[in-house]
């Protein structure tokens, strides 16, 4: 599955991650792809590499959501 996380923080200052089929996937200029992962939780580890908070979706990725 396919993977984004939002460029744009939340109001917390973490980046949510989301998959590609997420209805609360952001544009395409607020989003950065992140790459195919079986598991959102790895998809959360690769956007480490960009941002230090990032949380998982609470609808698309609910078992990487700790916010």
């Amino acid at each position: 599955m396919r993977f984004y996380v939002n460029k744009k923080a939340q109001s917390g200052g973490e980046h949510e991650v989301h998959k590609a089929t997420c209805y609360k996937l952001p544009d395409a200029e607020n989003r950065q792809y992140l790459g195919e992962f079986s598991r959102s939780q790895d998809a959360v580890r690769a956007a480490r590499k960009y941002y230090s908070q990032v949380d998982g979706c609470f609808w698309c990725c609910r078992e990487s959501h700790t916010r």
